[in-house]
């Protein structure tokens, strides 16, 4: 449970760009948009073994 405390002298926009920040950092937004949808164990792996060859790429670049 993410939380931001405010007082009440404090701005919204602040609160709103610390929570954003907070859910940012949590990794909410990545877990919801990862869970918005079913992905088969193929694709899964597919997406994984994509994943690690451009990992691979762009750290042999370096």
């Amino acid at each position: 449970m993410i939380e931001v405390t405010i007082d009440e002298n404090d701005r919204l926009d602040w609160a709103l760009k610390k929570f954003k920040k907070k859910i940012q950092r949590a990794g909410v937004l990545q877990e919801l948009r990862r869970r918005r949808h079913y992905v088969k164990p193929s694709e899964a792996r597919q997406l994984k073994a994509s994943a690690a060859r451009r990992r691979k790429r762009t750290r042999g670049a370096s």
